[in-house]
């Protein structure tokens, strides 16, 4: 009997646990490597509902990108930084699950509202006017990159 029971035990973790590690790591944020003083172009087919954090370093200051395809489908993009916890330099998010959470205050932000909302403390948005989107990629330019600079001056993600 002791024995039915440990293979039993067994055969649950075995089932269970690589299902566990599975959903640990699908919701890990990818962050991709930096470029530098040039337009931020984003391949839209590598976004899902796991945001992506995008570093661009403009004039020697870090900024940094977020995108994820939001609830309905649609891809969503904003400043990694809250617009009020902006100027702590802790004010960035992390994905847990279907929510961004602010590491300085704690907010939690659901992914439908990214791009959406603006004031309070949410992702800075980066609105449509603010970008060119085609069926494949999606581009937010130097210049309109070069205004947030200031948002981003206390900045530290870690």
């Amino acid at each position: 009997m002791r024995e039915k029971r440990c293979l039993w035990g067994l055969a649950t973790a075995m089932l269970f646990i690589p299902g566990l590690v599975f959903a640990q790591t699908s919701r890990q944020n990818t962050i991709k490597p930096p470029i530098a003083d040039q337009d931020l172009v984003i391949q839209a087919a590598e976004i899902t509902e796991n945001a992506i954090f995008y570093p661009v370093d403009i004039e020697g200051t870090r900024l940094e990108v977020l995108a994820v395809k939001a609830p309905d489908g649609t891809i969503r993009t904003a400043f990694n930084t809250c617009q009020v916890c902006y100027g702590s330099g802790r004010g960035f998010y992390k994905q847990q699950g279907t929510v961004l959470i602010c590491q300085n205050c704690g907010n939690r932000f659901r992914l439908s509202q990214v791009g959406v909302r603006s004031g309070g403390c949410n992702p800075v948005p980066i609105f449509p006017d603010n970008k060119t989107v085609t069926d494949k990629t999606i581009t937010i330019s130097q210049d309109f990159l070069k205004e947030a600079k200031v948002i981003f001056a206390r900045w530290r993600r870690s």
